[in-house]
Order: structure tokens, then sequence, then C-alpha cells
């Protein structure tokens, strides 16, 4: 097992595996910007290390300096943490050259699943279903046309190397289809550097289901059931559940299990999300993230095992804890992800916190980097922290978000608090019927 973990990223991610690793008895090292000096979990790390000013690039995305801090501390490994170099396969490469252990999947099948042509391809052969569209990247309009007139209108253009909603656009008739292409390959080459788009069909009322799972080195691969994220704003999750209100046992089984076999026929290592859109009883593969993802407390809480306790010890090469058998799932859970951010025009609000108080009690657990005095940098996300409750069943668990969101006192700042209190009062959501255009609806973004 592993002596020394570099946690190369920042806020309450990073306090998450902090802890994680202070509870298997290894030490920590924080590296962090200018901007971060003050922040929790460098108080709260063994050591810590300064690698540059507060912009991302010259810090959390600077490889040079991440790497510099490896060495000089003595590190085993680097865990990369979620965003920033979680999924680039190039900082996982030179990870590995230097000496270290990157915690996460080989550089191989970051750089297979980054590609969402690729990965589509990949999976479809696997035995995954897929969104009607085009077999890879569209390179011209003319193409792009003759696509959606084979699958129909409406239809979805995605940037090939893109996520968190960036180069997504909707041409919901033929005479929106040339400002969609141009916007889209925009917008993807503006935020990935690179403009290749693919298409899919456009559904009209999907939920997003994701699938929680694990590999290792010996040929075993689990899954810890799946996740509901269809309250979203702008393809931005706002709230996660798990498991699902909209799946019946038998699907939620039996995408589990497909999901599982693919991660083993792919020889995965480590934690990873297979997300799909599910509408009329049918599953559509529409990526792969190849990373811990922010919304696995809630997979924890329902199977009460520490995803990134797993994650680490699958990358010191020792085999799974658990067989799929011995995974029980119990209860329900529900994740609020709250922001600095004005609750009507979601606007950031950087700030002094001039008041802190974490709600408490049986199944509430908060996972944030904030305390009464910090400030909160304008540099980075705005996601300050998470709010997850767990019950007996989907009933007991609202009752207790409700009461959990009632507690939680963050002053001195905006925060998407009040929205999320908004949110859990609608009759839709409290039965669960949703899907991922609810919250723009309900917002009035539509």
């Amino acid at each position: 097992m592993f002596e020394k973990i570099l946690i190369a990223n920042r806020g309450e991610i990073a306090l998450r595996i902090h802890r994680a690793c202070r509870e298997m008895g290894i030490h920590t090292v924080a590296v962090h910007s200018t901007a971060d000096a003050d922040a929790m979990h460098v108080r709260l790390a063994d050591e810590s290390v300064c690698i540059g000013p507060p912009a991302a690039r010259d810090s959390y995305l600077n490889i040079p300096a991440i790497l510099t801090a490896a060495a000089i501390t003595g590190v085993d490994a680097i865990h990369p943490g979620i965003g920033f170099m979680s999924e680039n396969a190039q900082f996982a490469e030179m990870v590995e050259e230097h000496g270290f252990t990157f915690i996460g999947p080989t550089p191989e099948h970051i750089r297979l699943m980054g590609d969402k042509v690729t990965a589509k391809q990949t999976v479809k052969a696997l035995g995954l279903p897929t969104v009607p569209g085009s077999d890879g990247g569209v390179p011209t309009v003319e193409m792009a046309a003759k696509v959606a007139e084979e699958i129909g209108y409406p239809v979805l253009i995605k940037a090939a190397a893109g996520g968190g909603g960036k180069g997504m656009k909707v041409a919901q008739r033929p005479e929106d289809l040339v400002e969609a292409y141009q916007l889209a390959r925009g917008e993807a080459l503006a935020a990935f550097g690179n403009d290749e788009v693919y298409m899919e069909k456009y559904l009209t009322r999907p939920r997003h289901i994701e699938v929680q799972l694990l590999g290792d080195t010996h040929g075993n691969a689990v899954h810890f059931g799946e996740r509901d994220c269809s309250i979203q704003r702008r393809h931005q999750k706002v709230i996660e559940e798990a498991p699902s209100p909209g799946l019946n046992a038998d699907e939620r089984n039996k995408i589990g299990e497909l999901a599982a076999k693919v991660v083993r026929d792919l020889g995965y290592r480590g934690v990873g999300t297979i997300e799909f859109l599910y509408e009329n009883g049918k599953f559509y593969f529409i990526e792969m993230n190849t990373r811990l993802q922010i919304e696995h407390t809630i997979s924890e809480m329902i199977t009460g095992v520490d995803l990134v306790r797993e994650q680490i010890r699958v990358a010191a090469g020792l085999p799974l804890s658990y067989k799929q058998s011995e995974i029980v799932f119990t209860g329900h859970a529900i994740e609020c992800r709250i922001n600095a951010e004005n609750p009507d025009t979601f606007t950031p609000s950087p700030g002094k916190v001039s008041d802190f108080h974490a709600p408490g009690g049986l199944g509430v657990r908060v996972d944030s980097a904030l305390y009464d005095g910090y400030r909160v940098p304008p540099h980075y996300d705005s996601m300050i922290a998470k709010l997850i409750v767990h019950g007996s069943n989907r009933n007991e668990c609202l009752l207790r978000l409700r009461r959990g969101l009632e507690e939680f006192v963050i002053g001195g700042i905006d925060t998407t608090l009040p929205l999320h209190r908004r949110i859990i009062s609608q009759p839709d959501f409290i039965n669960g019927d949703y899907d991922i255009h609810w919250l723009e609806g309900f917002l009035g973004l539509k």
C-alpha cells in the first residue's frame, strides 16, 4: 500500500481524498495555488506545496509544478481528484513515467473514452445500446444535413472531445442546422482545442441514468447501482439520487450487469461511470467518465462502500474488496450541489463566508471545505458544498433532505440553497416525475 499520496486538486474533493487516506494510514501532500493557501485541505494535509498563482492554468493545470511537488515530497502516488487533470491522458502518462502511480485508469483508457466518437463505437461493439446518430465525426454541414435526414429531427450536435455540456447544440428543424452546427464546432474548438463534432438523435423526455463501476487489475469488475442525474441546468447536474425513481428492479439489474461486463471486457482499472439516456424503457449510452464523480457520495450511502478507498486500493494493485453478490443496496440517497451563485440569476458570488453551519443528524452528510471566515475565490468552479442525505426509503429521504436544507446556513455570499428548497417542494420532484429538461422548464429557461 502507498505511504504518501499527493492530492492534485482542491476544495471538497481534495478534503474527501485526504480523509480516505487518513483512515487508511496514508500521509497526504496538498498542492495549492496562492488563492488557496488557507484552504481546509491545505490545513489538514501532512505537507503542502504552493504550485502557482490563482489561475488554474498556472497551478492546478501546471503539470511540471505538480510533478515537481511530488518529487520533492517523495510521494508514491498522485490522486487527480475530479476535474483539472483527472481525465488528462498525457498527465497520467507523465505521472507514471516519473515513477509515481496514477490513481485512476490507464492513459489508454482515458484517451479511448475521452474521444466521444471512439468511445461510442467501442461500447457499441461490446454490447451497449447507443443513441441513433452518426457513425463517427461529421466534418461538414452537408454531411450533418444527410445524417439529420436519416435519423430525423430534432438532432443534437456534440463535441467529440466534449464534456460538461460544452459544444452541444440542438437543431429542432432543418433551418436550425447550419447555425447549430457552426456554434457547436466553435464552442468545441474554444473549450477543447478540437472542433470535431458528431450527431445523435435528440431525445425529447429522457432521464439521465449513470452506473457507478469499479474494476481492478485482476480481471474483476462490479457495479454499485445507478444514479439518476436528470435534474440539470444547461447540462450541469444540480441534484442526483440513487436509486432512480424511474427504473424498476429488472431494469436496474440489467443495466448494472451490462455496464460491469463492459468494464470487465475493457480490462478497465479504477472507478468509472457509464452514463445513459433512458426513455420509454430503453437505455442509450452517451459517455464514460474515467474518474471519480462528484455524485459518488450517494452510491456510497446506499452501499456503505468507501469508493475513494477502493479506488486507492485498486491503484496499488490489490484486488476488489467485494464481489457483486456482497454489494447490498439499502435505502435511498439524494445529493444537492450547493454553488456560490445567486439562486435566481446564477451569477457567481465569491467572497468571505461570514457564517457557516452544516446540518447534521442521522443520515445527513455534508462534503465541503468551507469554514466560517473562509474566502471563496473567484477563480474556480462555484460548487462549495454537497448535502447528501440517506433514508430507509425515498419518502424518508425527502423529509430528511428538507430538514437538512432548512438547517444549512452559509452567510456572506449568495448560494443556491434557496433554489434547492424550491425544487424539492415541487410535486413533480416529490413524485419522481421529471426528465433532463424539467429544471429548465421550471426555471423558465426554455
